[in-house]
């Protein structure tokens, strides 16, 4: 390549590709690189600064049992990780069979009418429920501009809708499902199910009352609890969304995790994200595309209401494989144990004399009245975290709980209250009984769901798609840089050790110092490289990091009070996603002339600014 552009080493090429004006003349203060074996041995001792403590915090994040096939076959096989975004459907036919698979998932388990194949985590997604919901207005209802948001919902999410509803004008009234009153001004409401403290409520009478005023109805709900509970489909909902993280795939100190998103078929036009649709090829076989994935950026642009451009593609899959693994028996099996866990844990908390919440949960239960500061410190010093609130604390049990798990809790809440502890087995929590009324919808009927549950049918299962497909394994892949394809193995490899992969990401600060080590390292040299005073660390796409750069922009505007300033200039060959990020934003959006090539034209910029 040297030779035919006439440059004799890459450093002449770098000088011939980067004007010099904008180089940097002085080195970088960085540290020494290290080889591959030097770092690894580095990461392992900043990976044991991380305290492995066994948490039962729930909103949102579950230890989960990986299964092996999986872990080796998918998460940790380039055939897999390197493959590019499936924008290419002849290259991409196994990727899109697994991501299809997901879709069918989360359609079953949900009662709802289509899913898309994944957006990037579930906050998001409840911000894009808001969003699209607020689209979705006639032209009859665009005075509405409230949107009801249950006090039940995770915390974190309800801070994200914080963010996202400011810029478009949305008003949130958030409240309690049972008291708040409806008006005309709400366009819709988003409910959590379970709620945040683990209780199941019958949501019938508010979707009624909601519905009669015409608003829509978007639900949070947790993947692992529909196995059991009646789907939000099946009970009015509009839009069910939530994540797919305890289909194994690990915690992760908070990501990243695929989150789901269904609706009904009416509104697909508008659904962000990509769907993978079933088509037939050029010569009429049965063939898989993504269908509708470019309508948002690259149509509709600066009148876009989502900026979503990829999505946690390699994690879906896996949830997806997750659920092909067990199938429906495997699911309802995993979905009882983990039920039958918490309710055995309820019956032994009361009978040494804790209150515990009556209302009905899946795998969440409510303590009362507890004193925090003893039971936090007998806790802890057993090596066991819980969510302490201002009334109690929550236990949310999952896959992993055992009857040695519930026998170490309760020997903390035993010595708490003075008394000797219980013993429970296995036996007996599997002789519990069932408190959740089990749905009656049938779940994952395909062939796919019903075939390959031993490890050699899986695995051949996954080599056969992974056949299909296009990887770094094949060859060089020239479309863009937003996938995993150009991580090194060293670099990848760290994300299976448990001192990264099974920590909460609630956990007390102190337990993740290993993690505070790289964030802060990585922290100071992006900054360092930049130029910048500070990195933020909370985008997890390009997109969103687009977003949340113009909000810093829209807010220094506002500090200097100069608010008004909000027209956005992007050049007409700009990725879609520049307009639609700022359109999310609020933004004008004035188009910028470019040349066949894509390069701007500077005449028209300077008039557009001027």
């Amino acid at each position: 390549m040297l030779r035919k552009i006439d440059a004799r080493t890459v450093d002449e090429l770098i000088d011939q590709t980067i004007p010099a004006a904008i180089r940097l003349k002085q080195p970088l203060n960085l540290p020494e690189g290290m080889s591959e074996y030097a770092y690894l041995q580095h990461l392992r001792g900043i990976a044991a600064k991380n305290k492995l403590y066994k948490s039962y915090i729930g909103l949102g994040y579950y230890d989960t049992i990986l299964p092996s096939v999986i872990q080796r076959n998918i998460l940790e096989n380039p055939g897999w990780y390197t493959a590019y975004t499936p924008y290419q459907a002849e290259i991409a036919q196994g990727r899109l069979e697994a991501l299809l698979n997901f879709q069918t998932m989360v359609i079953d388990l949900t009662g709802m009418e289509i899913a898309n194949a994944s957006l990037l985590d579930e906050a998001t997604a409840a911000a894009e429920a808001m969003t699209m919901l607020h689209g979705l207005r006639s032209r009859e209802e665009v005075a509405k501009n409230s949107f009801f948001v249950s006090h039940d919902c995770f915390p974190q999410t309800i801070e994200l809708l914080k963010t996202r509803a400011k810029p478009l004008g949305i008003e949130l009234v958030i409240g309690d499902f049972k008291t708040v009153t409806l008006n005309e001004n709400l366009y819709g409401a988003l409910l959590q199910y379970p709620a945040a403290d683990g209780a199941v409520h019958d949501y019938a009478d508010f979707v009624t009352r909601a519905k009669a005023h015409g608003m829509s109805i978007a639900v949070a709900a947790d993947m692992l609890s529909l196995v059991l509970l009646t789907p939000p489909g099946e009970w009015g909902a509009d839009v069910v969304f939530g994540s797919t993280q305890r289909f194994g795939v690990p915690m992760g100190y908070g990501g990243p995790h695929a989150a789901y998103f269904a609706c009904r078929d009416a509104h697909k036009r508008s659904m962000p994200g990509r769907i993978i649709g079933v088509s037939v090829d050029a010569d009429g076989n049965p063939a898989l595309r993504m269908a509708l994935q470019t309508r948002e950026q690259h149509i509709r642009r600066e009148k876009a209401t989502s900026n979503i451009c990829t999505a946690q593609a390699l994690l879906a899959i896996m949830a997806g494989m997750y659920a092909v693994y067990h199938g429906a028996d495997g699911l309802r099996g995993i979905a009882q144990q983990v039920h039958l866990t918490a309710v055995t844990l309820a019956d032994e908390l009361k009978k040494l004399g804790y209150t515990v919440n009556d209302a009905v949960f899946f795998d969440t239960l409510k303590v009362a009245h507890t004193d925090n500061v003893k039971l936090r410190t007998l806790a802890e010093s057993a090596r066991i975290n819980f969510r302490y609130t201002d009334d109690g604390l929550s236990i949310a049990v999952d896959q992993t709980t055992d009857a040695d798990a519930l026998n170490a809790m309760l020997s903390v809440f035993a010595q708490a209250a003075g008394k000797s502890a219980p013993r429970v087995t296995q036996v007996r929590i599997s002789s519990a009984t069932m408190r959740v009324k089990a749905r009656q919808s049938a779940i994952l009927g395909h062939p796919v769901f019903n075939t390959y549950h031993s490890e050699t049918e899986m695995m051949r299962y996954i080599k056969r798609l992974e056949n299909k497909d296009l990887s770094l394994t094949h060859s060089m892949i020239s479309l863009g840089s937003c996938t995993m394809k150009l991580n090194a193995a060293a670099e990848l490899l760290p994300l299976t050790w448990p001192e990264f992969a099974n920590l909460h990401p609630f956990v007390p600060v102190e337990q993740a110092a290993g993690y505070q080590e790289v964030i802060a390292g990585l922290d100071a040299d992006l900054s360092e490289i930049t130029g910048f005073a500070k990195m933020s660390f909370q985008p997890n796409s390009g997109a969103s990091g687009e977003y949340a750069g113009l909000l810093v922009i829209q807010a220094y505007h506002r500090s200097r009070g100069e608010g008004q300033r909000n027209v956005a200039l992007i050049p007409s060959s700009a990725h879609g996603t520049n307009p639609a990020s700022a359109a999310m934003c609020g933004m004008t959006i004035v188009v910028v002339k470019c040349d066949k090539q894509g390069n701007i034209d500077v005449a028209d910029l300077r008039e557009k600014a001027e």
